[in-house]
This record gives C-alpha cells, structure tokens and sequence, in this order.
C-alpha cells in the first residue's frame, strides 16, 4: 500500500499537517497537491480545530516540486493548469487554501525551503524556521517564475526590489537571513516549540475573533480604503452577535480564563 503524501493527525484543538515524502525531500508531486487540497477542506469543516502546525517529515520541509514524479502524466498536468478568468487552478489552489483557512496556519520549516515547497510556506500565516535552513525562489533556475500563488503573500512581506532579485537570480539564503527580510517570522533553534508556544497563545483567545482577524488582515492587504472600512464594519459587527465573544466579556470582566466553544464563523 502507498504511503499518504499527506499525514494530518488532529490532537485535541491541533492540526498536524506533515508532508511525508523524507526520501525525496518531501518534494511535491500531483498527488501531493491533492492531498493538501483534501486536507485543506478537511480542516476547514472541523470546528473544533483552532491552528494547524504545517510541516515536512524528515531533514527537508520541502526541496519544491518534484518535476519528474509531476510532469509523468501530462494530461493531468494540463488540467491542473486550467483555470476560469476569475479562479485559481489546482497549483495555486494548493497554497490559498491554508490562507483562507479560518484558522492560523503556522509552517515549521528546516533543512530545504525551495521553489514549491517555499510558496506552500508563505501561505501559511507564521513561518518559523531553523536559522541553517537554506530558502529559494527556485524558479528561475528552471526558467520559470513562481507560479503557485507565492507571489501574493512574497509581495506583501518582501519590498519589491529585493523580491525581484529572489525570484530573477534564484538565489539561495539562510532562515536567518528569510527572518532578516521578513520572509519568516522567525529564526529559532526549535522551531516547532516556538510555533507550538505561539499557538498556545492564540488559543487563549475566542476562535472567531481569531478566524475574523484573519480575514480582516488578508482583505485589507489590497483594495481600496472604503472596501477596508466596510470589512472592518462587516466583521466586528459579526463579532459582537458571536458567542464565543460573551464568553470572552465575561471571563474578561471576572478575571477568568475563558473557556470558549467550537468556532462559529469563518
């Protein structure tokens, strides 16, 4: 029986996504990105889930797309590459799933970060990392561009110029250096027990004000002020008819910690 490229594993409010291809560096083929897809949408209905840990069996997080495993079947290939004018195809699918997640997303990142396996982490919404992991816009060295949907979220952490340097030379960089851009959240010798502390801390909070919060923070990102306003509007209005948001006023006002129920929205 084939191993799953894809381990979710679900410990009381904790998602544990795991790529699991160690022997090929967790590199990401087809049916990978139909298993992070299913993952995805599995979680997604899960309202008892409260943050996913993102992360790579093995010495790699991801060393990218693994074009010989991919590219073997290329009928397939091609449907994933279609898309409508106004919707994503399944490569793009792939990583703006966990940004619309309704949860935090936290990437654990060490030893390879490369092309595919980079754009999956910058989709997730905190990205920590070990500081001798090396990270690539690996692209260009195929004569290619990033094209998995990492360009959004490279172009709202990173300043334009040096993006365009990443992804038009290829470049490798240190975690260290990724936390220095801004690229990662941080640099850290255990980066899984800092995203673990990390979540810890959002779990302390109501589950929608961390799921409109998210929203608020990916809507605001591009668009015009009026549309920002009218989301804030939207949201906090949501906010104060939500449950879980008594629950927090209440222990709040008595100096308690609260104990809050499954997520309503998002």
């Amino acid at each position: 029986m084939t191993e799953p490229r894809v381990l979710v594993e679900v410990d009381g409010p904790i998602a544990h996504v795991t790529l699991n291809r160690p022997d090929k560096l967790n590199g990401i083929d087809l049916d990978t990105i139909d298993e992070l897809i299913a993952a995805a949408d599995r979680l997604r209905s899960d309202r008892a889930v409260r943050a996913v840990v993102l992360r790579g069996a093995g010495r790699s997080f991801s060393a990218g797309l693994d074009f010989g495993a991919a590219f073997a079947d290329r009928n397939r290939v091609k449907k994933f590459f279609i898309a409508g004018p106004r919707a994503l195809n399944r490569f793009q699918r792939v990583n703006q799933v966990w940004r619309e997640l309704p949860v935090p997303v936290v990437a654990v990142l060490q030893g390879h970060v490369y092309g595919a396996g980079l754009q999956l982490a910058s989709c997730a919404d905190f990205r920590f990392t070990t500081p001798d992991a090396t990270w690539a816009i690996l692209e260009a060295k195929w004569g290619l561009v990033p094209d998995m949907g990492g360009t959004v979220p490279f172009s709202e952490l990173l300043p334009a110029d040096v993006l365009m340097r990443l992804a038009m030379t290829g470049e490798t960089f240190s975690g260290t250096r990724a936390a220095e851009l801004g690229l990662a959240t941080e640099a850290t010798d255990d980066p899984l027990a800092s995203a673990l502390a990390l979540v810890e801390q959002v779990l302390e909070r109501s589950p929608d004000s961390v799921a409109a919060t998210k929203q608020l923070v990916y809507g605001t990102r591009r668009g015009s002020l009026r549309s920002a306003w009218r989301l804030e509007r939207k949201l906090q209005a949501a906010m104060f008819k939500a449950r879980n948001t008594a629950i927090a006023r209440k222990a709040g006002a008595a100096e308690q910690k609260p104990e809050f129920g499954p997520r309503t929205f998002g």
